[in-house]
């Protein structure tokens, strides 16, 4: 029987979620499996990945086949690395402690590129709250202006009433000084 490792589609409409599964080829794609191994989440960022690695490493050691996506997600996880350095190891040209050592050294600077990625967005959304927040605030800052300067009288017009009143008044003056 040809045994494949392939996704299950399940969730709804827009927002999938997949189970990571052992079936037999023939079998429909949401059908029949013979073996639950992990789920992937590909609606968060990072995509969310969580395979149980020693059912799949046995499972891809006995022959069956990742599709193309189930490949990259292995791949991602390291399991087909390490099936390639148990290779090695059959093959006589690496000890078992060097392919531990390697397979180690290699899960330590995956682990590194996925806490960067993870940090590196978070502070970009951090930033783009920030950003965010001063326009919010510049922009009520405008409004709050706009307002105040539609609720107060133009001082031009206070400076021109006073300016006539000034007038009169020593008209008035010297009215009343050519009047004695």
């Amino acid at each position: 029987m040809a045994t494949k490792i392939r996704l299950q589609r399940h969730g709804k409409k827009g927002k999938p979620f997949y189970y990571i599964v052992v079936a037999d080829a023939r079998a429909p794609r949401d059908g029949r499996f013979i073996e639950r191994i992990g789920s992937y989440n590909p609606n968060t960022n990072p995509a969310t990945i969580d395979i149980n690695f020693d059912k799949t490493f046995e499972w891809v050691n006995n022959g069956a086949q990742p599709t193309d996506t189930c490949r990259a997600i292995l791949s991602y996880k390291g399991v087909l690395y390490k099936k390639h350095l148990q290779g090695g190891v059959t093959k006589g040209a690496l000890t078992q402690e060097q392919a531990d050592e390697k397979f180690a050294a290699w899960l330590d600077q995956k682990d590194g590129k996925i806490t960067g990625k993870k940090s590196s967005l978070a502070s970009a959304k951090d930033e783009a709250r920030k950003a965010a927040l001063i326009a919010e605030a510049k922009k009520k800052e405008d409004k709050a202006a706009a307002i105040a300067a539609k609720n107060t009288p133009p001082a031009e017009e206070v400076a021109e009433e006073e300016a006539p009143a000034a007038e009169e008044a020593p008209a008035t003056d010297e009215a009343a000084e050519s009047a004695e």
